[in-house]
């Protein structure tokens, strides 16, 4: 009986292209179509692990963690100064889905500082900012703005410390005139005192002080007018996000 050999097919050349391309595990660079690039770990086809992109269109490098495709976990984003092309550290610290997230410090383009707490790419958590003029917050954010308790610290010394509210002094606070040696101990509403007790504080230590003492207090109860301030203060609060509803439900 004839022997029969089987046919033996072969194999298109695609197939073992299509092997080749698969990435997983550590590569060299990987060029993009738009010309970025990336060179680290990969998994299932997605940045996976320890990885360096290059952004063509602006230049900026991002080198830390990945996982599954995005920016997840420790790393530094840098951008190339516009005049010297030397590299700038932009952000360093902690990364979720591809978005600032957890402890990290941002250094901004007019060299202001915040070092502190992230979420979804937003100021959020306990942190410290160095502004432009000299001023320097530290304490609690929501969405990028001071809320909560902190304490502002300005160029001429002098500061606020209490409750903020969506960026501005907002409730229970001390204001401390260190320039002219008073305190005002009060209430803030959107960044204006409504009712509060200035007193004299270390005014012979004062650069600035003021020429008279402040007068002895001749109500009969200034504690009392303080606390009734403190409670519609409280009330209106209450009222705040009822006001709030109406206006989305509208």
């Amino acid at each position: 009986m004839p022997v029969v050999k089987k046919t033996r097919t072969r194999e298109p050349l695609w197939h073992e292209w299509d092997r080749k391309a698969q990435k997983h595990g550590l590569r060299h660079t990987v060029y993009d179509v738009n010309g970025d690039k990336y060179t680290g770990e990969w998994q299932d086809n997605l940045k996976h692990g320890k990885g360096i992109q290059k952004w063509k269109s602006t230049g900026a490098i991002y080198s830390g963690d990945w996982k599954f495709g995005k920016r997840d976990g420790y790393g530094s984003y840098s951008v190339p100064d516009p005049v010297t092309k030397q590299y700038k550290r932009v952000y360093t610290g902690w990364w979720e889905n591809d978005q600032k997230c957890g402890y990290g410090l941002m250094i901004y383009p007019n060299g202001e500082r915040y070092e502190g707490e992230w979420s979804a790419e937003l100021r959020s958590g306990w942190g410290r900012m160095n502004y432009l003029n000299g001023s320097v917050y530290e304490g609690q954010w929501l969405l990028d703005k001071p809320h909560g308790q902190g304490t502002l610290h300005l160029p001429n010394e002098n500061r606020y410390e209490g409750s903020w509210k969506n960026g501005k002094k907002h409730g229970p606070g001390m204001y401390f005139y260190l320039d002219k040696g008073q305190l005002l101990e009060g209430i803030w509403k959107s960044d204006i005192p409504k009712c509060g007790l200035v007193t004299d504080f270390n005014k012979d230590e004062a650069p600035a002080p003021t020429q008279y003492p402040i007068p002895k207090i001749e109500l009969a109860d200034p504690d009392g007018v303080l606390e009734e301030a403190q409670a519609m203060f409280d009330d209106s609060q209450n009222e705040e996000p009822d006001a709030e509803g109406k206006e989305e439900d509208a």
